[in-house]
């Protein structure tokens, strides 16, 4: 099938007029009527990638924009709706910059509604949660490090855990039970825990090591520490130069996670993230374990309620800024930051930290950018669901828009970037189209699932020209991540003046994989 690229204003008035010359059997050259119009270079390239095999019986489009006038370039399927993975972290971003702004922080709160005398406090302490997706075992340490610098000693009541903040939906729609275990599926709640600088909220790592001969137990050390989960090991050491087949799994409505497998002698330490049920509980006890190092006792049990109207505040933790956040959750593709920056656009924007609040905020934010909303449908905030359909069209809408904002520099700089191998620069992008014109050039946002790939950003072609460019590929048996790299030369490469010679597929520097769901990659 041949795919025209869209035309605009004279040049559609003049390629309709000369289709319907032909059609009424008139010929457009003896009637006097202008030639449809023809293919740029630019086009034709773009087509020739396109036309690969790969895309027998799927589908993909493609939109090249001018970033500073808008024009088309190029339009394959540019209006059709697709499954765009994590290029829906594209609309999630934008709009959380715009209504919470780059100087937005989230908060964590300790509270007691009795008052504290004699180092005591006669009643229940709570611990309540704003959303904060960064809190680190450190923060919860620097919390009991307040109280007890205000005095407390003992607490006579439990520690309540409260995340009524967020509603209580744990899971986005559409989110597949068998991911639940895996870090880039963990459950979404106002108060929650990450185990390391990589923030992967509502998550805990399981180290393992090999025993001291073959056959004995593996060492496991979990981290944070925490009573919450419940670590079974049946895993064992094998001999040197035997496969490591470790395993580490979460039985599905609980806590209680299995370790199973073989790890060869000699091997270095390996991390699996895990992820928690019930987040708050987590947060808790890690927070009660660091109260206890502080010399200060809980009578009391770990429960879940809201904090009472009028409690006073005790401690405080605060969060990095949204604009800082956006390197970590960008660079990275991390699921839960985006959902957690969804429920808190609908806390404060709406009153109601849920899915639809939220959503329906990310929405009206893209409408303000020029995206057509009604040809659209956001589920989530990372693309995680498979109900998530935009079109290449509104990806290139949000990306033009946002140019006139006041933050979008920072956010600009928040995208992974081609070919950079440090991880926090180039990030899902790392690994791709290095030693290329698109290297320390192209920004961009990878997406990746099962069947899906996209890949939408800006990058400057070899006469300083400045595009946008939106790639969603679905339904593919393999992979065309290669096609995607092709196209981002192709652009960073071309010159107006003198096109550059065919860009060969580019093989990557690590094995095609999803990127969004491979710690490896």
């Amino acid at each position: 099938m041949k795919y025209l690229p869209r035309v605009s204003g004279r040049g559609l008035v003049a390629a309709v007029a000369a289709a319907a010359a032909v059609v009424g059997g008139v010929s457009a050259q003896t009637a006097g009527a202008p030639t449809a119009v023809q293919e740029t270079a630019l086009q034709q390239r773009l087509d020739g990638l396109l036309n690969d095999s790969r895309y027998d019986g799927s589908q993909v489009g493609l939109v090249v924009r001018d970033a500073t006038t808008g024009e088309t370039l190029y339009d394959r399927n540019g209006g059709e709706r697709l499954l765009p993975a994590s290029n829906t972290k594209l609309f999630t971003s934008t709009a959380a910059m715009h209504v919470l702004g780059p100087s937005y922080r989230f908060h964590t709160d300790v509270l007691a509604t009795a008052p504290v005398r004699g180092g005591k406090l006669r009643g229940d302490l709570y611990l309540k949660g704003y959303g904060d997706p960064t809190a680190l075992e450190s923060d919860y340490v620097g919390l009991a490090k307040q109280l007890k610098a205000a005095g407390v000693r003992r607490v006579d009541g439990n520690l309540i855990a409260d995340d009524t903040y967020f509603d209580h939906v744990r899971l986005g729609d559409t989110w597949s039970w068998d991911d639940e275990p895996f870090y880039y599926s963990a459950q979404i709640s106002a108060l929650t825990l990450a185990p390391n600088t990589d923030y992967d909220s509502g998550t805990a790592i399981i180290e393992s090591l090999p025993g001291a001969k073959a056959g004995a137990p593996l060492k496991l050390n979990t981290v944070p520490a925490n009573g919450v989960l419940k670590v079974i090991n049946t895993a064992t050491t094998g001999a040197v130069g035997t496969s490591n087949t470790v395993n580490v799994d979460r039985d599905h409505g609980t806590n209680v996670v299995r370790v199973s497998g073989s790890m060869p002698l000699g091997s270095s330490v390996e991390q699996d993230w895990i992820t928690v049920w019930e987040p708050e509980l987590y947060a808790a006890d890690v927070f009660r374990r660091a109260l206890t190092a502080q010399g200060i006792s809980v009578s009391g049990h770990i429960k879940n309620a809201g904090t009472p109207t009028g409690a006073t505040r005790l401690a405080m933790d605060e969060s990095m800024t949204v604009g800082e956040l956006l390197t970590p959750f960008l660079k990275l593709s991390n699921n839960m930051h985006a959902e957690t920056l969804v429920k808190t656009m609908g806390a404060v924007a709406e009153a109601d930290g849920s899915w639809p609040a939220g959503l329906d905020v990310v929405t009206n934010y893209a409408k303000s950018l020029g995206v057509d909303t009604s040809r659209i449908r956001l589920s989530d905030g990372s693309g995680l669901s498979r109900k998530v359909n935009v079109t290449a069209d509104a990806v290139t809408d949000v990306l033009i828009g946002a140019q006139k904002e006041t933050w979008w520099k920072q956010w600009y700089d928040a995208l992974p970037i081609a070919g950079n191998p440090d991880r926090f620069t180039g990030g899902t992008l790392r690994n791709r189209m290095r030693n290329t014109p698109a290297a320390n050039n192209l920004h961009g946002k990878t997406g990746s699932l099962t069947g899906v790939t996209a890949l939408s950003g800006y990058v400057t072609n070899k006469d300083g020209r400045k595009l946008v460019f939106s790639m969603i590929s679905n339904n593919y048996l393999t992979s065309p991540v290669p096609i995607e790299d092709a196209v981002g030369v192709t652009l960073a490469s071309w010159s107006d003046q003198a096109p550059p010679a065919a860009v060969p597929m580019l093989k990557s520097a690590q094995p095609t994989c999803d990127l969004e769901l491979a710690k490896a990659c």
